[in-house]
């Protein structure tokens, strides 16, 4: 493979719409083919690519055989993961698949042997890590700005699940649940920010505002849209997630808030801010520091994940021409889909779950 990496696109729809956007912006990357069975999708598509010439198929096993690839993006809904990867791992591809990784344990236990057995880089696409501001919030917690940490907790207070093609984000045996499809981002960010392993979980929640009274061929909806989530890891460190998808009037959509012995760190999402207030003791004068992490225009204009996409594919991109090992790998995607199972569990019967039982499972 040359400077130019020639890639093939399964899937579409909003996610997918994303990706071809960065690729657009990002060097010596081309799209050469999609897939998607819904022509209404792959008109999206054309429309991003603006006249650009591409292949199009109906599904990944098609575009996998008709070759001149070099990588692909798996943007299709969560459920088909698992086939789509089957013919793209036998052909040989640099692989990025969107999160969730897959909607089971079991599945994705089958994704990280394949991935294990192949040369190629395996990426699975959890983009917040990447937001510059969560970057930097993230950089600070692990140069111990905070001290030792002991606390960790991420709100996100944001809109309902959004519109897909055939309503199949509105059951959880399509998305794994509300706790899998949107909170592995956040269970990713975790266990990467904690650097340890979790060890229980207990979740909240229940589908209280949103959806309710919809019906739809497939049935009534079942996903969440409220949660409290408690992880416990390894390492004694305590990380909470608090959801809620009927918020979208807030200020800032996101928030992570890093607690060690000596200090607080918080970063906020969509603003960029962060925020440091150091201990200062009883009624002394705080001394909080503000500061905003600037993102690139072009990366922002590009996605709605403020930025995050176009710097993953950079990233994604560099471990295909260097052979460095993917930032996020198979493994990683699969314990945030066992720590959001674990929650779903736990939400369901009201008690612990603990992760060994999950991965046991």
């Amino acid at each position: 493979m040359g400077e130019l990496i020639r890639y093939g696109l399964v899937g579409t729809g909003m996610m997918g719409i994303e990706h071809i956007q960065n690729l657009l912006i990002t060097p010596g990357t081309e799209l050469v083919a999609i897939a998607d069975p819904v022509e209404t999708s792959r008109g999206w598509a054309r429309a991003a690519l603006g006249g650009r010439p591409v292949r199009e198929h109906e599904t990944a096993a098609e575009l996998a055989a008709a070759g001149g690839l070099d990588a692909v993006i798996v943007a299709s809904p969560n459920h088909t993961h698992r086939a789509v990867l089957e013919p793209l791992f036998a052909a040989g591809l640099h692989i990025l698949c969107e999160k969730p990784l897959a909607t089971t344990v079991a599945d994705c236990r089958w994704i990280v042997e394949q991935a294990a057995r192949t040369d190629r880089i395996f990426w699975t696409a959890m983009e917040y890590r990447f937001m510059p501001p969560v970057a930097e919030f993230i950089r600070e917690v692990h140069e111990h700005r905070v001290g030792r940490l002991r606390m960790l907790s991420i709100r996100e207070h944001r809109f309902p699940f959004l519109v897909k093609v055939g309503d199949w984000n509105r059951f959880s045996a399509n998305t794994g649940g509300t706790m899998v499809e949107k909170c592995c981002h956040f269970f990713d960010l975790m266990r990467l920010i904690v650097k340890a392993e979790p060890v229980r979980v207990y979740c909240s929640g229940a589908m209280d505002v949103n959806h309710v009274g919809e019906r739809y061929a497939q049935g009534v909806p079942d996903i969440i849209d409220n949660s409290y989530t408690v992880v416990d890891f390894d390492n004694g460190v305590r990380a909470m997630l608090d959801l809620c998808m009927f918020a979208d009037g807030a200020e800032q959509q996101e928030e992570i808030t890093a607690v060690g012995g000596e200090a607080r760190l918080v970063v906020f999402i969509p603003s960029g801010e962060l925020v440091f207030s150091p201990r200062v003791g009883f009624m002394n004068p705080k001394r909080v520091e503000r500061r905003t992490i600037e993102v690139d225009r072009a990366a922002l204009e590009a996605g709605s994940h403020h930025g995050s996409t176009f710097y993953e594919h950079q990233a994604f991109a560099r471990s295909i021409r260097t052979g460095h090992p993917p930032i996020v790998s198979a493994h990683d995607g699969l314990m945030a889909v066992a720590m959001g199972a674990a929650a779903e569990l736990s939400a369901r019967e009201k008690r612990v779950v603990t992760l060994d039982e999950v991965l046991a499972g």
